[in-house]
This record gives structure tokens, C-alpha cells and sequence, in this order.
């Protein structure tokens, strides 16, 4: 393993005001569960600044609200705030939830291989503001970008991994990434990551997919689109699971292409679509705006 930095690990975000805070309630639903909300927000004095809400059947079906709330002095307030949405929604309601302080940005870490197109594109919008995220480092198998990831200020790290045994680096992977990161994006990371590696990771992994899945899984989908005359291309951004390339989808897009573009016209204009997919589901995931549910997702875009 080598590694090549030139700045700390973490970047600060400037992210969304300090008095910020984003709820996700999700369970069961029944009559009150919005109003209830409401009234244990309204008690802390906290005001409402966004609110979305899904259910796919309102006579017991799955119930999902997000909501965001500016509280003065968050902080120190929170703990009171969580003390008593617990003990409305998890006691009173059975529903599950998760509260964050928006001030602080998910953690992290993108792997990449040789073709550069999506980890650049995503270091370039951070460093535009335009991702609410730190970006805790980035891993790749080759050392290829290694000098533009420099140029970001975010460490690098080259990890090779090579043949069918991926063990060893697995590990190395480990010892850089628990604890210090909250996801990890595959962008077009050229190696399938074993179930017992996602399983002792244990956080979100968003991979993007050059293919508008399900069609055309596996490698070379350009050349597959090519030979089937396909007239629109795709790319699909997905949560990665055990089964490969079958994890909950994030987020998808299109673009029409003819019979005169050849196999490069469709891989330069796949990237594209690939980067802007990709750059939404990242900031989509890091706003909170992603609840898994089964084999899908509710996605509050925004």
C-alpha cells in the first residue's frame, strides 16, 4: 500500500447552518403520526423548514417523512429533542427513526480504478460546495490518479488488488476505513467487493453502474448496446448488496443515442450521464433524502 497526500484527511464543508437538523420516521402507518411529530417539534420551539411524506397504502401500509427543522442552539438541545421524539415515536408509535445535526457532513471515502471521469467529477463539485460531504480519502487499485486526487488536497491511497484472492487487500481497506468513515462510493470501481467485506464494513456503499439495469449486467455494456441497436443508454446508481449488481437503485437516467454513434460516442456519452447520476444519489444519500426499504428506496429528491 502506498499512499500520497498533500492536506489533512478531512476537507470541511461549509454544509447547511449550524442550527439544522434532519428526522427520518418510517414504519407503519396509522392515523396521528404527523401530527405528533409536529407537536414534539413545536414544544422545543423548533420550526419546520422542509417536510415530505410517503405511504404506500394509508390503511397499515409502510409510512416514510423526512423532515428538517431549524432549532436555536441545536447542540444543546438535540439529546431533549431525541429524549422525547423516542419516546413519542418509538415507544408510542413503534416506528423507527434516525435524527442527525446536519452542521457535521457524512464521512466519505471513494474508491476508484483507472477510468477517473466519476471520482473527478465528484471531487470537483465538493470542492464547489455543491456536495454536503467530507471527503475522508480516496482508494484505488491503481496509482493512475494519483497527482489529480492531489490537486483535491484529499489523501490517496493505492491498494493493489489482483487476482481472485482479494484478502489481503480487503483488509488494508479495513484498517483505513473503520471508524473513520460513514459510506463509501464505487465510482466505476473495477473490483466486486466480497459479502464478508460489506458485512464487517457495515456502512452504506453506493456503487454507479454503466448500464440502465437490469439490462446489459456485467462487463462491457457498451458493446452490448452497440450490437443490439439500443436507442437510449443509461446508468444506474445503486446501494450496494451481496448480490452483485442488485442492490436497492438510487437513482437513473437516459440519454438517446442513434445507429451512427460508435462503441466510443456511447462510452463518452454514457460518462456523462453516469456523472450526473452518480453526483445526485452522493448528494441525495448525504441530505438524508434515501430511505431503503426492502429491495428499493423512497427517495425525497430535492
Amino acid at each position: 500500500m502506498t499512499v500520497t497526500q498533500n492536506a489533512p484527511a478531512v476537507r470541511t464543508h461549509p454544509g447547511p447552518t449550524d442550527d439544522q437538523a434532519v428526522l427520518i420516521v418510517h414504519g407503519k402507518d396509522r392515523t396521528g403520526i404527523v401530527a405528533a411529530i409536529s407537536a414534539v417539534l413545536g414544544k422545543h420551539d423548533a420550526n419546520i423548514v422542509q417536510l415530505d411524506q410517503y405511504s404506500d397504502n394509508p390503511h397499515g401500509g409502510a409510512f416514510f417523512q423526512r423532515t428538517v427543522f431549524a432549532l436555536d442552539h441545536l447542540k444543546a438541545r438535540l439529546p431533549q429533542v431525541e429524549a422525547d421524539l423516542k419516546a413519542t415515536l418509538a415507544e408510542g408509535f413503534e416506528l423507527e427513526y434516525t435524527l442527525r445535526d446536519m452542521s457535521a457532513p457524512k464521512r466519505v471515502a471513494i474508491f476508484a480504478s483507472k477510468d477517473d471521469h466519476c471520482l473527478l467529477d465528484l471531487l470537483w463539485r465538493h470542492r464547489r460546495g455543491e456536495l454536503p460531504v467530507n471527503v475522508a480519502m480516496v482508494i484505488s487499485n491503481h496509482a493512475d490518479t494519483a497527482d489529480e486526487v492531489r490537486f483535491f488536497g484529499v489523501p490517496f491511497f493505492h491498494v493493489p488488488s489482483a487476482g481472485p484472492d482479494k484478502s489481503a487487500a480487503e483488509e488494508q481497506h479495513l484498517r483505513l476505513l473503520q471508524g473513520n468513515v460513514d459510506f463509501i462510493v464505487l465510482a466505476r470501481y473495477m473490483q466486486i467487493l466480497s459479502a464478508g467485506f460489506i458485512e464487517r464494513l457495515g456502512v452504506p456503499i453506493i456503487n454507479i453502474h454503466h448500464s440502465f439495469l437490469p439490462a446489459f449486467i456485467g462487463a462491457g455494456p457498451y458493446a452490448k448496446a452497440k450490437q443490439r441497436g439500443v436507442k437510449l443508454i443509461g446508468a444506474t446508481a445503486h446501494y450496494v448488496t451481496e448480490a452483485l449488481d442488485e442492490g436497492p437503485i438510487i437513482e437513473q437516467d437516459v440519454i438517446r443515442v442513434s445507429h451512427a454513434d460508435t462503441v466510443a460516442d456511447l462510452q463518452r456519452r454514457g460518462a456523462d450521464v453516469e456523472r450526473a447520476v452518480l453526483s445526485r444519489a452522493v448528494r441525495w444519500h448525504c441530505e438524508d433524502r434515501v430511505v431503503r426499504h426492502d429491495n428499493h428506496t423512497i427517495v425525497f429528491a430535492g
